[in-house]
């Protein structure tokens, strides 16, 4: 008696692939030119690559040219889902390779700092939005979606940071290695983790009724893998790359590093806890634990920085449609929660900063910087409008603030750096960070981050 095979996958459709290698490839165009059109009026890489997506999204090229628009992002899930895949590689990579450039010691010495502008940075946007929830236009809330978990889902999506954008826009800058750019890191790790776990609940919540026993669980899968990286994680990373290491050329380091954090990924998401979340804790484990001249990942940061994460900012927009934005209420409505998101984050975080004794640029630089939501405001919003919470004015209300903080961070960054003096700490931080590209300082800078 045979056992009968399953039939074999077929290939991609040649027209399938086609359409995908012309959308990467006209993305990263575009996020080039944009991100250097960007940097000559000063302004970091990313906000031009972001901008991309919006122009080729519904909001411009589908209105103007729909035929093309059709033609080239076609209205089917499984060519989303192809330039999805490329996107999430690219932001995971990202967020890994951030991981590895944050200052641990810096971050224990100043543990009460960071925690106290993370939690201020969550407390006041949270409450806000869930506030916001309870008071906008009932007629922009889906039919059928429950009061409580709209207001809920509207605060989370007020409440969180972007560390992809935080640390980009901190890349482009040159301000990574800067004290304030440490600690906006570390406070957004906080304010994502919290996000994270309050966003698995509230989709819960909006699927089926949760109990506190699944509440439980979140926070046991949360605390466990904190504690599984500072004990078990740290030997085998460290054992994985010094393996790797024994090679000669960082081809395999590289290879190694990149394993690593789609694995991590893998297991945080597997618990729900969201992919960037494992690839964030797995870069610091890789930069602590595994102790990787700079020099053999410096590749993985070119690849990272000039190709995946140009591609994933350029689609962060295709799926929102500002011409929404002409109707009045619609209009009105954005604008009342834009302000309540600013404003909401910025005196939050430097109300934190404040009582954790920074002065008041450092106060005002942290509230800039994690006033930037992005894409992973953008991944909360596409999470509710996939389950229902959210209509599509609502959605693009909220990609609205994505994009609007995260083009507002750049000068307020750089008018409150300009008032902070560079310290003897930052100045061997920024000679490490130089380590991490094979290219000197001055042509680094111009390189199209």
């Amino acid at each position: 008696m045979f056992l009968s095979l399953p039939a074999p996958v077929a290939p991609i459709a040649a027209h399938s692939l086609l359409i995908f290698l012309l959308q990467v490839g006209l993305l990263l165009l575009l996020a080039v030119v944009f991100g250097r059109l960007a940097a000559r009026f000063g302004m970091p890489a990313v906000v031009g690559e972001l901008v991309v997506g919006v122009i080729l999204g519904p909001s411009l090229l589908a209105w103007a040219a729909p035929g093309l628009h059709g033609w080239l992002f076609p209205a089917v899930d499984e060519q989303y889902h192809l330039l999805d895949a490329v996107g999430q590689i690219g932001v995971i990579l990202l967020v890994g390779f951030t991981g590895m450039q944050m200052d641990m010691g810096l971050l224990k010495r100043r543990r009460a700092a960071a925690a106290g502008v993370g939690l201020g940075g969550l407390i006041v946007p949270l409450g806000l939005g869930i506030g916001a929830g309870y008071v906008l236009p009932k007629v922009l809330v889906p039919e059928g979606t429950d009061s409580t978990v709209f207001a809920l889902f509207l605060g989370v999506a007020l409440c969180v940071s972007a560390i992809p954008v935080i640390a980009k826009t901190l890349m482009d800058m040159k301000l990574l290695h800067r004290n304030v750019g440490q600690l906006t890191l570390a406070a957004g790790a906080i304010e994502d983790a919290f996000g994270w776990f309050m966003l698995s609940i509230v989709s819960a919540m909006a699927v089926t009724a949760v109990s506190a026993g699944a509440v439980l669980i979140s926070l046991g899968y949360l605390i466990g893998v904190i504690v599984f990286a500072l004990t078990l994680g740290r030997p085998l990373v460290r054992g994985v790359l010094r393996a790797a290491a024994r090679s000669d050329g960082p081809g395999l380091t590289v290879s190694a590093a990149v394993v690593l954090i789609l694995l991590a990924s893998a297991g945080t998401q597997a618990l729900g806890l969201e992919a960037i979340f494992g690839a964030f804790l797995c870069g610091i484990l890789i930069s602590t634990a595994g102790k990787v001249e700079p020099a053999k990942l410096a590749p993985l940061r070119t690849v990272v920085l000039a190709v995946f994460a140009p591609v994933f900012f350029a689609t962060a927009g295709l799926r929102m449609d500002l011409t929404a934005l002409i109707r009045p209420q619609v209009l009105l409505t954005g604008l009342a929660v834009l302000a309540l998101a600013i404003v909401g984050k910025f005196v939050g975080a430097y109300a934190g900063a404040r009582l954790s004794g920074l002065n008041k640029w450092e106060g005002l630089a942290l509230g800039a910087g994690l006033n930037a939501r992005g894409v992973i405001e953008i991944v909360v919003a596409m999470v509710g409008l996939r389950l229902g919470i959210l209509s599509v004015e609502i959605y693009t209300i909220i990609i609205l603030v994505a994009i609007v903080t995260s083009l507002m961070a750049p000068p307020i960054l750089r008018f409150a750096m300009k008032r902070l003096e560079q310290t003897a700490e930052e100045e061997v931080r920024e000679s490490e960070h130089r380590a991490w590209s094979s290219q000197p300082a001055k042509s680094e800078q111009e390189q199209p981050l």
